[in-house]
Protein backbone atom coordinates (compact mmCIF):
# COMPACT_ATOMS: atom_id res chain seq x y z
CA UNK A 1 0.00 0.00 0.00
CA UNK A 2 1.31 3.44 -0.83
CA UNK A 3 0.16 6.95 0.41
CA UNK A 4 1.64 9.87 -1.17
CA UNK A 5 2.78 13.05 0.56
CA UNK A 6 4.73 15.76 0.04
CA UNK A 7 7.54 17.29 2.77
CA UNK A 8 8.18 20.89 1.99
CA UNK A 9 10.76 22.47 3.48
CA UNK A 10 10.34 25.92 4.15
CA UNK A 11 13.82 26.44 5.59
CA UNK A 12 15.05 25.32 2.38
CA UNK A 13 12.47 27.76 0.35
CA UNK A 14 13.60 31.25 -1.77
CA UNK A 15 10.27 32.14 -3.02
CA UNK A 16 11.60 31.48 -6.72
CA UNK A 17 8.18 30.35 -8.10
CA UNK A 18 10.12 27.25 -9.99
CA UNK A 19 7.52 25.49 -8.63
CA UNK A 20 4.71 27.45 -9.71
CA UNK A 21 5.81 27.93 -13.39
CA UNK A 22 6.44 24.05 -13.58
CA UNK A 23 3.10 23.28 -12.45
CA UNK A 24 2.00 25.54 -15.34
CA UNK A 25 4.13 24.28 -17.74
CA UNK A 26 2.96 20.46 -16.92
CA UNK A 27 -0.75 20.77 -16.90
CA UNK A 28 -1.31 24.05 -19.31
CA UNK A 29 -2.92 26.44 -16.39
CA UNK A 30 -4.41 29.19 -17.71
CA UNK A 31 -3.59 31.91 -16.06
CA UNK A 32 -5.21 33.70 -13.17
CA UNK A 33 -5.45 30.26 -11.44
CA UNK A 34 -2.95 28.02 -9.29
CA UNK A 35 -2.42 24.39 -8.74
CA UNK A 36 0.42 25.47 -6.61
CA UNK A 37 2.13 28.71 -5.91
CA UNK A 38 4.23 30.46 -3.04
CA UNK A 39 3.11 32.86 -0.41
CA UNK A 40 5.47 35.37 1.22
CA UNK A 41 4.68 36.75 4.91
CA UNK A 42 7.01 39.21 6.69
CA UNK A 43 7.11 39.16 10.18
CA UNK A 44 8.75 41.72 12.67
CA UNK A 45 9.16 46.04 12.75
CA UNK A 46 12.03 47.34 10.41
CA UNK A 47 14.75 47.11 10.58
CA UNK A 48 14.45 43.61 11.92
CA UNK A 49 12.00 41.96 9.69
CA UNK A 50 12.08 38.23 8.06
CA UNK A 51 10.76 36.61 4.94
CA UNK A 52 9.02 33.47 5.01
CA UNK A 53 8.42 31.24 2.36
CA UNK A 54 5.23 28.67 2.10
CA UNK A 55 4.22 26.67 -0.87
CA UNK A 56 0.37 26.58 -1.19
CA UNK A 57 -1.31 23.39 -3.00
CA UNK A 58 -3.93 20.48 -1.98
CA UNK A 59 -2.94 18.21 0.44
CA UNK A 60 -4.15 15.48 -0.52
CA UNK A 61 -6.49 14.27 2.66
CA UNK A 62 -6.74 11.15 4.05
CA UNK A 63 -10.44 12.27 4.85
CA UNK A 64 -11.40 14.74 2.13
CA UNK A 65 -14.09 16.83 1.94
CA UNK A 66 -13.97 17.37 -1.80
CA UNK A 67 -15.16 14.07 -2.28
CA UNK A 68 -17.45 14.02 -0.25
CA UNK A 69 -19.21 16.91 -1.51
CA UNK A 70 -18.60 15.93 -5.21
CA UNK A 71 -21.95 15.24 -6.65
CA UNK A 72 -20.84 13.02 -9.75
CA UNK A 73 -17.45 11.61 -8.35
CA UNK A 74 -15.25 13.54 -10.24
CA UNK A 75 -13.01 14.01 -7.43
CA UNK A 76 -11.98 10.51 -6.31
CA UNK A 77 -9.24 8.69 -4.68
CA UNK A 78 -6.26 6.75 -6.74
CA UNK A 79 -4.76 3.66 -5.82
CA UNK A 80 -1.56 6.17 -4.14
CA UNK A 81 -3.55 7.49 -2.12
CA UNK A 82 -3.54 10.74 -4.24
CA UNK A 83 -6.78 12.57 -4.61
CA UNK A 84 -7.60 12.80 -8.47
CA UNK A 85 -9.97 14.74 -10.91
CA UNK A 86 -12.33 13.27 -14.05
CA UNK A 87 -12.92 16.23 -16.13
CA UNK A 88 -15.99 14.25 -17.94
CA UNK A 89 -17.36 13.88 -14.63
CA UNK A 90 -17.06 17.38 -13.24
CA UNK A 91 -20.75 19.57 -14.02
CA UNK A 92 -18.62 22.56 -12.16
CA UNK A 93 -20.95 23.06 -9.15
CA UNK A 94 -18.23 24.58 -7.08
CA UNK A 95 -19.17 22.62 -4.46
CA UNK A 96 -15.40 21.43 -3.57
CA UNK A 97 -14.28 24.80 -3.82
CA UNK A 98 -16.16 25.26 -0.29
CA UNK A 99 -15.42 22.08 0.98
CA UNK A 100 -11.83 22.50 0.75
CA UNK A 101 -10.22 23.95 3.59
CA UNK A 102 -6.96 24.94 2.05
CA UNK A 103 -8.76 27.06 -1.17
CA UNK A 104 -6.60 24.66 -3.28
CA UNK A 105 -9.20 23.74 -5.69
CA UNK A 106 -10.21 26.52 -9.09
CA UNK A 107 -12.33 26.48 -12.16
CA UNK A 108 -10.65 26.19 -15.02
CA UNK A 109 -11.60 28.73 -17.34
CA UNK A 110 -10.80 27.23 -20.12
CA UNK A 111 -12.78 23.54 -19.34
CA UNK A 112 -15.13 25.33 -16.88
CA UNK A 113 -13.83 22.21 -14.66
CA UNK A 114 -12.85 21.90 -11.38
CA UNK A 115 -9.54 21.62 -11.21
CA UNK A 116 -6.29 21.20 -8.93
CA UNK A 117 -3.16 19.33 -7.81
CA UNK A 118 -2.86 15.75 -8.52
CA UNK A 119 0.26 15.14 -7.41
CA UNK A 120 1.32 14.83 -11.54
CA UNK A 121 -0.29 10.81 -11.19
CA UNK A 122 0.62 10.85 -14.85
CA UNK A 123 4.35 11.09 -13.85
CA UNK A 124 3.89 8.75 -10.72
CA UNK A 125 2.42 6.18 -12.71
CA UNK A 126 6.07 6.48 -15.20
CA UNK A 127 8.21 5.99 -12.31
CA UNK A 128 8.96 10.17 -11.89
CA UNK A 129 8.72 12.53 -9.61
CA UNK A 130 6.45 15.64 -10.10
CA UNK A 131 7.14 18.80 -11.84
CA UNK A 132 7.97 20.93 -8.97
CA UNK A 133 9.89 18.65 -7.37
CA UNK A 134 12.10 18.31 -10.38
CA UNK A 135 12.89 21.59 -10.59
CA UNK A 136 13.11 23.00 -7.12
CA UNK A 137 16.77 24.24 -6.78
CA UNK A 138 16.96 23.65 -3.76
CA UNK A 139 15.46 20.34 -3.17
CA UNK A 140 12.65 21.90 -0.73
CA UNK A 141 9.84 19.68 -2.07
CA UNK A 142 10.44 16.42 -1.51
CA UNK A 143 7.88 13.79 -2.25
CA UNK A 144 7.39 11.18 1.30
CA UNK A 145 5.50 7.22 1.19
CA UNK A 146 4.02 7.85 4.19
CA UNK A 147 2.99 3.95 4.54
CA UNK A 148 7.14 3.39 3.81
CA UNK A 149 9.12 3.65 7.87
CA UNK A 150 12.57 3.72 5.23
CA UNK A 151 11.13 6.93 3.02
CA UNK A 152 13.60 9.81 3.18
CA UNK A 153 11.39 12.55 3.22
CA UNK A 154 8.83 10.14 5.92
CA UNK A 155 12.09 9.82 8.28
CA UNK A 156 12.13 13.35 8.43
CA UNK A 157 7.77 13.99 9.11
CA UNK A 158 8.47 11.22 12.00
CA UNK A 159 11.88 13.03 13.59
CA UNK A 160 11.15 16.40 12.78
CA UNK A 161 9.23 19.38 14.05
CA UNK A 162 6.61 19.39 11.03
CA UNK A 163 3.07 20.94 10.77
CA UNK A 164 0.14 20.97 8.83
CA UNK A 165 -2.70 23.71 7.79
CA UNK A 166 -5.94 23.50 9.59
CA UNK A 167 -5.30 20.37 11.52
CA UNK A 168 -8.59 21.28 13.32
CA UNK A 169 -10.73 20.87 10.39
CA UNK A 170 -9.85 17.03 10.67
CA UNK A 171 -9.30 15.78 7.04
CA UNK A 172 -5.50 14.58 7.99
CA UNK A 173 -3.86 16.53 5.13
CA UNK A 174 -0.57 14.75 4.10
CA UNK A 175 1.24 17.66 3.24
CA UNK A 176 3.97 18.84 5.46
CA UNK A 177 5.62 21.62 6.34
CA UNK A 178 9.22 22.07 8.31
CA UNK A 179 10.22 25.36 8.80
CA UNK A 180 7.42 27.13 8.37
CA UNK A 181 6.43 30.50 10.40
CA UNK A 182 2.98 29.74 11.66
CA UNK A 183 1.54 32.57 10.55
CA UNK A 184 2.23 31.75 7.27
CA UNK A 185 -0.43 28.58 7.46
CA UNK A 186 -2.68 30.44 9.77
CA UNK A 187 -4.34 32.77 6.80
CA UNK A 188 -6.36 34.72 10.03
CA UNK A 189 -2.77 35.91 11.34
CA UNK A 190 -1.67 37.84 8.02
CA UNK A 191 -3.26 40.42 6.25
CA UNK A 192 -2.52 42.30 3.30
CA UNK A 193 -1.45 45.95 4.40
CA UNK A 194 -2.53 48.91 2.35
CA UNK A 195 1.13 50.29 1.53
CA UNK A 196 2.20 48.92 -1.74
CA UNK A 197 5.42 46.80 -1.97
CA UNK A 198 4.57 44.03 -4.54
CA UNK A 199 0.78 44.53 -3.63
CA UNK A 200 0.57 47.38 -5.06
CA UNK A 201 -3.54 47.30 -5.21
CA UNK A 202 -5.52 45.12 -3.00
CA UNK A 203 -9.04 44.13 -3.69
CA UNK A 204 -12.06 42.59 -2.70
CA UNK A 205 -10.65 39.08 -2.42
CA UNK A 206 -7.54 40.65 -0.14
CA UNK A 207 -9.05 42.86 2.07
CA UNK A 208 -6.61 44.77 4.28
CA UNK A 209 -6.64 44.35 8.00
CA UNK A 210 -4.89 46.88 10.32
CA UNK A 211 -2.22 45.18 12.18
CA UNK A 212 -2.32 44.09 15.38
CA UNK A 213 -6.43 43.45 15.08
CA UNK A 214 -7.86 40.12 15.24
CA UNK A 215 -4.63 37.94 16.15
CA UNK A 216 -3.12 39.49 13.00
CA UNK A 217 1.00 39.32 13.87
CA UNK A 218 2.29 39.14 10.17
CA UNK A 219 1.94 41.06 6.81
CA UNK A 220 1.15 39.22 3.83
CA UNK A 221 3.63 40.71 0.82
CA UNK A 222 2.76 38.24 -1.76
CA UNK A 223 -0.33 35.29 -2.48
CA UNK A 224 -2.55 34.47 -5.06
CA UNK A 225 -6.65 35.95 -4.97
CA UNK A 226 -9.26 33.54 -4.64
CA UNK A 227 -12.72 34.41 -6.19
CA UNK A 228 -15.92 34.18 -4.06
CA UNK A 229 -17.74 31.18 -5.35
CA UNK A 230 -21.43 31.12 -4.53
CA UNK A 231 -22.82 34.10 -5.43
CA UNK A 232 -26.74 35.54 -6.02
CA UNK A 233 -27.66 32.65 -7.62
CA UNK A 234 -27.18 30.30 -4.72
CA UNK A 235 -29.00 32.83 -2.48
CA UNK A 236 -31.61 33.57 -4.56
CA UNK A 237 -32.00 29.26 -4.66
CA UNK A 238 -32.42 29.46 -1.03
CA UNK A 239 -35.22 32.05 -1.29
CA UNK A 240 -37.17 30.35 -4.08
CA UNK A 241 -37.17 26.67 -2.83
CA UNK A 242 -38.02 28.28 0.57
CA UNK A 243 -41.24 29.71 -0.77
CA UNK A 244 -41.88 26.79 -2.86
CA UNK A 245 -41.70 24.46 0.12
CA UNK A 246 -43.49 27.53 2.94
CA UNK A 247 -46.58 27.39 0.91
CA UNK A 248 -47.47 24.01 0.94
CA UNK A 249 -46.54 24.00 4.55
CA UNK A 250 -49.24 26.76 5.25
CA UNK A 251 -51.67 24.75 2.57
CA UNK A 252 -51.05 21.64 4.49
CA UNK A 253 -52.15 23.50 7.91
CA UNK A 254 -55.13 24.90 6.29
CA UNK A 255 -56.15 21.05 5.56
CA UNK A 256 -55.52 20.39 8.89
CA UNK A 257 -58.00 23.16 10.04
CA UNK A 258 -60.73 21.68 7.71
CA UNK A 259 -60.36 23.57 4.28
CA UNK A 260 -59.22 20.96 1.97
CA UNK A 261 -62.69 21.66 0.41
CA UNK A 262 -61.43 24.98 -0.47
CA UNK A 263 -60.46 24.24 -4.55
CA UNK A 264 -58.78 27.23 -5.42
CA UNK A 265 -56.97 28.36 -2.12
CA UNK A 266 -55.96 25.05 -0.93
CA UNK A 267 -56.27 22.86 -3.95
CA UNK A 268 -55.30 24.20 -7.07
CA UNK A 269 -53.06 27.55 -6.57
CA UNK A 270 -50.83 26.46 -3.42
CA UNK A 271 -49.28 23.58 -6.04
CA UNK A 272 -49.43 25.89 -9.24
CA UNK A 273 -47.30 28.52 -7.17
CA UNK A 274 -45.09 26.35 -5.25
CA UNK A 275 -44.13 24.32 -8.42
CA UNK A 276 -43.63 27.58 -9.98
CA UNK A 277 -41.17 28.78 -7.70
CA UNK A 278 -39.79 24.97 -7.41
CA UNK A 279 -39.25 25.31 -11.49
CA UNK A 280 -37.14 28.46 -10.57
CA UNK A 281 -35.04 27.08 -8.22
CA UNK A 282 -34.19 24.55 -11.05
CA UNK A 283 -33.19 26.77 -13.23
CA UNK A 284 -31.22 29.20 -10.67
CA UNK A 285 -29.84 25.63 -9.73
CA UNK A 286 -28.40 24.83 -13.24
CA UNK A 287 -27.60 28.59 -14.46
CA UNK A 288 -24.94 28.36 -11.55
CA UNK A 289 -23.26 25.70 -12.87
CA UNK A 290 -20.04 25.81 -14.95
CA UNK A 291 -21.06 22.72 -17.31
CA UNK A 292 -25.08 23.42 -17.26
CA UNK A 293 -25.33 21.02 -20.13
CA UNK A 294 -24.32 17.77 -17.85
CA UNK A 295 -26.97 18.61 -14.56
CA UNK A 296 -28.18 15.17 -15.66
CA UNK A 297 -25.12 13.90 -13.98
CA UNK A 298 -26.75 14.13 -10.81
CA UNK A 299 -28.69 11.49 -11.96
CA UNK A 300 -27.32 9.22 -13.89
CA UNK A 301 -23.66 9.41 -12.30
CA UNK A 302 -24.53 11.03 -8.64
CA UNK A 303 -22.76 9.88 -5.73
CA UNK A 304 -24.83 8.76 -2.76
CA UNK A 305 -22.57 10.82 -0.28
CA UNK A 306 -23.56 14.14 -1.78
CA UNK A 307 -26.04 16.53 -0.44
CA UNK A 308 -26.23 17.94 -4.01
CA UNK A 309 -27.36 14.51 -4.73
CA UNK A 310 -29.63 13.90 -2.34
CA UNK A 311 -30.91 16.85 -2.59
CA UNK A 312 -31.87 17.08 -6.11
CA UNK A 313 -34.32 13.49 -4.70
CA UNK A 314 -35.51 15.66 -2.27
CA UNK A 315 -36.34 17.75 -4.78
CA UNK A 316 -37.69 15.66 -7.16
CA UNK A 317 -40.00 13.66 -4.65
CA UNK A 318 -41.39 17.58 -3.39
CA UNK A 319 -42.52 17.72 -7.53
CA UNK A 320 -44.16 14.42 -7.40
CA UNK A 321 -46.34 15.47 -4.26
CA UNK A 322 -47.46 18.75 -6.06
CA UNK A 323 -48.58 17.66 -9.46
CA UNK A 324 -50.37 14.67 -7.26
CA UNK A 325 -51.75 17.91 -5.08
CA UNK A 326 -52.36 19.93 -7.95
CA UNK A 327 -54.16 17.16 -10.25
CA UNK A 328 -56.41 16.66 -6.34
CA UNK A 329 -57.65 20.11 -6.96
CA UNK A 330 -58.38 19.59 -10.58
CA UNK A 331 -60.71 17.06 -9.78
CA UNK A 332 -61.59 18.67 -6.45
CA UNK A 333 -60.70 15.46 -4.75
CA UNK A 334 -60.56 16.92 -1.15
CA UNK A 335 -59.80 13.33 0.22
CA UNK A 336 -57.18 12.93 -2.16
CA UNK A 337 -55.51 16.21 -0.77
CA UNK A 338 -56.36 15.28 3.32
CA UNK A 339 -54.04 11.84 2.25
CA UNK A 340 -51.16 14.26 0.68
CA UNK A 341 -50.87 16.54 3.26
CA UNK A 342 -48.68 14.67 5.42
CA UNK A 343 -46.16 13.41 2.77
CA UNK A 344 -46.24 16.83 0.93
CA UNK A 345 -45.06 18.31 4.18
CA UNK A 346 -42.71 15.88 5.12
CA UNK A 347 -41.17 16.77 1.74
CA UNK A 348 -41.63 20.61 1.75
CA UNK A 349 -39.50 20.60 5.32
CA UNK A 350 -36.80 18.53 3.32
CA UNK A 351 -36.75 21.07 0.73
CA UNK A 352 -36.49 23.77 2.87
CA UNK A 353 -33.77 22.36 5.26
CA UNK A 354 -31.71 20.03 3.36
CA UNK A 355 -29.20 22.72 2.02
CA UNK A 356 -27.84 22.73 6.28
CA UNK A 357 -26.43 19.16 5.42
CA UNK A 358 -25.20 20.18 2.09
CA UNK A 359 -23.67 23.61 3.62
CA UNK A 360 -22.35 21.31 6.33
CA UNK A 361 -20.33 19.26 4.01
CA UNK A 362 -18.66 22.75 2.98
CA UNK A 363 -16.19 21.76 6.03
CA UNK A 364 -14.00 25.10 4.17
CA UNK A 365 -16.56 27.47 5.58
CA UNK A 366 -16.93 27.34 9.63
CA UNK A 367 -20.05 29.83 9.31
CA UNK A 368 -22.10 27.31 7.28
CA UNK A 369 -21.28 24.64 10.23
CA UNK A 370 -23.76 26.10 12.45
CA UNK A 371 -26.48 24.15 14.08
CA UNK A 372 -28.94 26.73 14.18
CA UNK A 373 -28.66 26.17 9.98
CA UNK A 374 -31.35 23.40 10.09
CA UNK A 375 -33.98 25.40 12.38
CA UNK A 376 -33.83 28.91 10.63
CA UNK A 377 -34.70 27.18 6.99
CA UNK A 378 -37.52 25.87 8.58
CA UNK A 379 -38.74 29.02 10.14
CA UNK A 380 -37.41 31.03 7.39
CA UNK A 381 -39.91 28.37 4.97
CA UNK A 382 -42.92 29.22 7.37
CA UNK A 383 -42.34 32.69 6.95
CA UNK A 384 -42.18 32.53 3.84
CA UNK A 385 -45.11 30.62 2.91
CA UNK A 386 -47.05 32.55 5.19
CA UNK A 387 -45.76 36.18 3.77
CA UNK A 388 -46.82 34.39 0.05
CA UNK A 389 -49.97 33.54 1.35
CA UNK A 390 -50.76 36.99 2.33
CA UNK A 391 -49.61 38.05 -1.03
CA UNK A 392 -52.00 36.03 -2.62
CA UNK A 393 -54.97 36.98 -0.33
CA UNK A 394 -55.49 40.05 -3.04
CA UNK A 395 -56.99 38.53 -5.41
CA UNK A 396 -58.25 35.37 -3.73
CA UNK A 397 -60.62 34.71 -0.66
CA UNK A 398 -57.86 32.57 2.23
CA UNK A 399 -59.57 30.72 4.49
CA UNK A 400 -58.47 31.60 8.09
CA UNK A 401 -56.67 34.33 6.95
CA UNK A 402 -56.12 34.91 10.86
CA UNK A 403 -54.34 31.27 10.82
CA UNK A 404 -52.14 32.14 8.42
CA UNK A 405 -51.06 35.53 9.28
CA UNK A 406 -50.08 33.68 12.94
CA UNK A 407 -48.51 30.98 11.08
CA UNK A 408 -46.58 34.00 9.30
CA UNK A 409 -45.75 35.98 12.31
CA UNK A 410 -44.81 32.92 13.78
CA UNK A 411 -41.81 32.20 11.42
CA UNK A 412 -40.60 35.69 11.14
CA UNK A 413 -40.25 35.52 15.10
CA UNK A 414 -38.19 32.23 14.89
CA UNK A 415 -36.58 33.27 12.01
CA UNK A 416 -35.30 36.34 14.30
CA UNK A 417 -34.99 34.70 17.55
CA UNK A 418 -32.36 32.59 15.47
CA UNK A 419 -30.85 34.85 13.82
CA UNK A 420 -30.38 36.39 17.26
CA UNK A 421 -28.80 33.87 18.98
CA UNK A 422 -26.40 32.73 15.58
CA UNK A 423 -25.09 36.59 16.56
CA UNK A 424 -24.39 36.23 20.09
CA UNK A 425 -23.20 32.69 20.10
CA UNK A 426 -19.24 31.68 20.10
CA UNK A 427 -17.47 30.16 17.35
CA UNK A 428 -13.82 29.22 15.72
CA UNK A 429 -12.09 32.17 15.31
CA UNK A 430 -12.68 31.43 11.17
CA UNK A 431 -17.04 31.51 12.64
CA UNK A 432 -15.96 35.43 14.43
CA UNK A 433 -14.33 36.91 11.18
CA UNK A 434 -17.39 35.68 9.59
CA UNK A 435 -19.62 36.69 11.66
CA UNK A 436 -18.11 40.24 11.70
CA UNK A 437 -18.48 40.60 8.10
CA UNK A 438 -21.77 39.63 8.58
CA UNK A 439 -22.91 41.93 11.32
CA UNK A 440 -20.28 45.07 10.85
CA UNK A 441 -18.42 44.27 7.64
CA UNK A 442 -19.00 44.31 4.05
CA UNK A 443 -22.29 42.16 4.19
CA UNK A 444 -23.58 44.75 7.54
CA UNK A 445 -26.09 46.94 5.19
CA UNK A 446 -27.62 43.87 4.03
CA UNK A 447 -27.85 41.81 7.05
CA UNK A 448 -29.25 44.78 8.77
CA UNK A 449 -31.31 45.23 5.81
CA UNK A 450 -32.68 41.47 5.84
CA UNK A 451 -33.59 41.84 10.11
CA UNK A 452 -35.02 45.07 9.34
CA UNK A 453 -37.40 44.58 6.88
CA UNK A 454 -38.52 41.15 9.27
CA UNK A 455 -38.76 43.51 12.06
CA UNK A 456 -41.00 45.87 9.77
CA UNK A 457 -43.37 42.58 8.36
CA UNK A 458 -43.73 41.17 11.67
CA UNK A 459 -44.70 44.77 13.07
CA UNK A 460 -47.66 44.93 10.63
CA UNK A 461 -48.71 41.12 10.92
CA UNK A 462 -49.26 42.36 14.64
CA UNK A 463 -51.34 45.03 13.72
CA UNK A 464 -53.51 42.97 11.01
CA UNK A 465 -54.18 40.63 13.89
CA UNK A 466 -55.09 43.01 16.21
CA UNK A 467 -57.78 44.86 13.50
CA UNK A 468 -60.99 43.28 13.63
CA UNK A 469 -60.59 41.75 10.27
CA UNK A 470 -57.26 40.76 8.72
CA UNK A 471 -56.91 43.94 5.68
CA UNK A 472 -55.45 42.05 2.68
CA UNK A 473 -53.66 45.02 1.50
CA UNK A 474 -51.39 45.34 4.84
CA UNK A 475 -50.75 41.14 4.78
CA UNK A 476 -49.82 41.83 1.01
CA UNK A 477 -47.12 44.42 2.14
CA UNK A 478 -45.87 42.86 4.53
CA UNK A 479 -45.16 39.68 2.65
CA UNK A 480 -43.60 41.69 0.06
CA UNK A 481 -41.11 43.15 2.97
CA UNK A 482 -40.58 39.53 4.57
CA UNK A 483 -39.99 37.88 1.47
CA UNK A 484 -37.21 40.98 0.62
CA UNK A 485 -35.77 40.62 3.76
CA UNK A 486 -35.13 36.93 3.29
CA UNK A 487 -33.13 37.56 -0.04
CA UNK A 488 -31.07 40.19 1.17
CA UNK A 489 -30.38 38.19 4.37
CA UNK A 490 -29.51 34.73 2.85
CA UNK A 491 -27.34 36.98 0.57
CA UNK A 492 -25.70 38.60 2.80
CA UNK A 493 -25.24 35.24 4.82
CA UNK A 494 -23.65 33.52 1.83
CA UNK A 495 -21.06 35.71 1.01
CA UNK A 496 -20.12 36.53 4.57
CA UNK A 497 -19.53 32.75 4.92
CA UNK A 498 -17.19 32.57 1.89
CA UNK A 499 -15.26 35.85 3.47
CA UNK A 500 -12.87 34.47 5.17
CA UNK A 501 -9.39 33.51 3.39
CA UNK A 502 -8.36 29.76 3.46
CA UNK A 503 -4.66 30.44 2.17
Amino acid sequence: MTRLGFLLDSDSCIGCHACTVACKSEHDVPLGVNRTWVKYIETGSFPNVSRHFSVMRCNQCDDAPCMTICPTNALYRAPNGVVDFNDDNCIGCKGCMNACPYDAIYINPETNTANKCNFCNHRIEQDLEPSCVVVCPTHAIKVADLDDPLNAATKIIARDDVAVRSPEQGTNPKVYYRGADQASLNPLRTAIADDGMIWADTTAAHPTVPAGSHGVVARTAYTTPHQMTWKSKVSGYLVTKAIAAGVMLVAALLVLLGHSTEQAAVGVVPPMVAGAFLALTGVLLVADLKQPGRFHYLITRGSRDSWLVKGAYVLAGFALCLAGWWGAGLADADGVIEVLAIPTAVFAAGTAGYTAFLFAQCEGRDLWQTPLLLPTLLAQAITAGGATYAVIDIGMDVPSADAVHWAFLGGIVGTLALLWMEAASKGTPHVEAAMHVLTKGGQARKYRLGVGGLLLAGALVVLNLAAAEVEPAVGAVAGGLALAALWAYEDAFVRAGQSVPLS
